[in-house]
């Protein structure tokens, strides 16, 4: 299949502004991420029950019905678009690597307003309950999961992949 898409760059950036006594004491990041040919973005509606938002897998054959290809992920974003209420985002791993199930999982809260952006799904996070210290051994991501905790809450996923 021939193309048209041209790949570009996307430029995230990442920008705090606050002045305490006159003093400006925020920051602007600027990350760059060459060869970006795909994007998925999407506001979805989670209805006050568990939602997942994007899955990825080892290899796509059907752009249209299956999750998003976990080696081409390079950068994505969540972000609760809600103004009053917080969401539990689960990110839920594939221990094996062997898209299948998820076999583990981790959390983290967002609050109203708040996002959650990561680089890479593949080989981009892993938990462990039995110890204390810093995991090297990274995993993939199975999917990204949105608890709205009885409320209805709308998401933006935004992801770019080359």
């Amino acid at each position: 299949m021939a193309t048209t898409v041209i790949p570009s760059t996307l430029k995230v950036i990442v920008e705090e502004k606050i002045k305490l006594n006159g003093i400006e004491q925020g920051s602007r990041n600027v990350l760059s991420i060459s060869d970006v040919n795909e994007i998925y973005k999407r506001i979805i509606t989670c209805p006050g029950t568990d939602t997942r938002i994007v899955d990825f897998h080892s290899s796509v054959s059907d752009a249209v019905l299956t999750p998003l290809d976990v080696q081409d992920v390079k950068y994505m974003r969540v972000t609760n678009l809600d103004n009053a209420n917080s969401v539990v985002l689960s990110l839920q791993m594939d221990v094996g690597e062997d898209d299948t199930a998820a076999d583990s999982t981790t959390s983290i809260k967002l609050g109203a307003g708040e996002s959650f952006m990561m680089g890479t799904p593949h080989d981009g996070v892993n938990t462990s309950d039995s110890s204390i210290v810093v995991i090297t051994d990274l995993i993939d991501l199975e999917c990204l999961m949105v608890s709205p905790q009885g409320n209805n809450v709308d998401i933006e996923i935004f992801v770019a992949s080359t």
